[in-house]
């Protein structure tokens, strides 16, 4: 029955109804109280309504913060009115005022009570105004009071529900407001959780490869220390400069995470021939062929989802080949082709449904791409085919 309002809202509210009392009373009065020769109206039916503009300029004040509360106060100041002798009066446009608060804040059943007080009230009124007042035209024969209360009838109801459609205008207007803001709310938590999945998977490319890399070579270096220490020495670099690089890269993308930051410099083609390098330091020589080159300068979104099938693509080389990749890359003019070919092992299994193969695949689908990744006897093979221009 009571709504949550502001303390500044509720204030303007008793304000506007105390406005309202003022000014409507003494109009009122001054053209139909006992001052204008109407004898029929004494001291106790100003009195009466008085105390019902108090009942109805209360149901105002209150309309927002409790409407159905306002709709009974509404009611009875309209009732202790015509108990008082009056018709129609100035003050009357507060019966107005609330019936706009139940349809506009009031709960669905208050709405519908509302709805019924437009059609009830104007049919109370209506009669009130053509048996106690007398209203009629010319003689005012049987057949003019009934087309008098007629038109009464349809001029109250059309002026009460009027206020009442008004109302539900609002309401309409503020449940579009309360959509509209749920829907801009849920596109930004949609949006949180999208960089959130894109950061955890260049949080996995970027660890999965480092680490990967990091294994071959202490791996490499073990089996080194007693024959050629050098070559011990140069994987222990290696491993602290592929380390390092992991560690910057987790930083920045832990950044990005916690202040919610922009993408930052991400990976660009520039940078496969790092990755290249990278890869070679494991012990794995690349063959790379690019056939055709590039036309021009490709959309940033491509060359990363490039960049970063081709080091998940790598990072399962390493991890379960025996050394031999070949790296093929198709720049035509509507798309690129990324072909990546390794010879398995015996004993080494690779799943297409592995967490690397569908961040590959994810890859592929934010570009408007598609990827296959199979064994295909000895080999396992992944094979992107990404459109240039769709993402950008």
């Amino acid at each position: 029955m009571i709504r949550p309002l502001s303390r500044t809202a509720l204030t303007l509210d008793i304000v506007g109804a105390a406005l309202l009392f003022l000014v409507l009373v003494p109009m009122s009065l001054v053209f139909y109280g006992p001052g204008t020769g109407n004898t029929a109206i004494g001291g106790a039916a100003v009195a009466g309504i008085v105390i019902a503009s108090v009942l109805m300029s209360g149901g105002v004040a209150i309309g927002r913060l409790a409407p159905g509360w306002a709709l009974v106060a509404a009611w009875a100041g309209a009732v202790l009115q015509m108990l008082s002798g009056f018709g129609p009066l100035p003050i009357d446009i507060a019966i107005l005022l609330v019936l706009y608060a139940t349809s506009a804040w009031g709960t669905r059943r208050v709405l519908w009570w509302g709805f019924g007080s437009a059609l009830f009230g104007g049919l109370v009124a209506a009669v009130f105004m053509v048996i106690v007042n007398g209203v009629a035209f010319g003689t005012g024969s049987g057949w003019e009071k009934i087309s008098a209360g007629t038109l009464l009838l349809v001029v109250s109801v059309m002026a009460l529900g009027f206020a009442w459609v008004c109302g539900l205008l609002w309401r309409v207007v503020l449940r579009a407001r309360r959509t509209r803001s749920a829907q801009l709310q849920a596109e930004s938590l949609a949006a949180e959780e999208q960089e959130r999945v894109r950061i955890a998977r260049d949080m996995h490319d970027v660890v999965a490869h480092s680490l990967a890399v990091v294994i071959a070579q202490a791996d490499g270096a073990r089996y080194a220390a007693a024959v050629k220490p050098e070559l011990a020495t140069e994987a222990l670099g290696t491993i602290a400069q592929t380390a390092r690089g992991a560690l910057s890269d987790v930083r920045m993308l832990l950044t990005q995470l916690r202040h919610r930051q922009g993408d930052g410099p991400q990976p660009t083609l520039a940078d496969l021939e790092a990755l290249f390098s990278q890869v070679r330091q494991a012990g794995i020589e690349p063959r790379v062929t690019v056939d055709p080159m590039p036309p021009g300068e490709p959309p940033a979104a491509i060359q990363l989802a490039v960049y970063r099938i081709l080091q998940e693509a790598l990072t399962n080389a390493i991890r379960h080949g025996d050394g031999a990749v070949d790296v093929h890359l198709a720049w035509l003019a509507d798309r690129v082709d990324v072909d990546v070919r390794n010879t398995v092992t015996g004993e080494a299994t690779v799943s297409p449904g592995g967490h690397g193969v569908i961040g590959m695949r994810e890859r592929a689908q934010l570009v408007g791409g598609s990827l296959q990744a199979e064994r295909r006897g000895a080999q396992f093979v992944v094979h992107a085919t990404l459109p240039i221009g769709v993402s950008e």
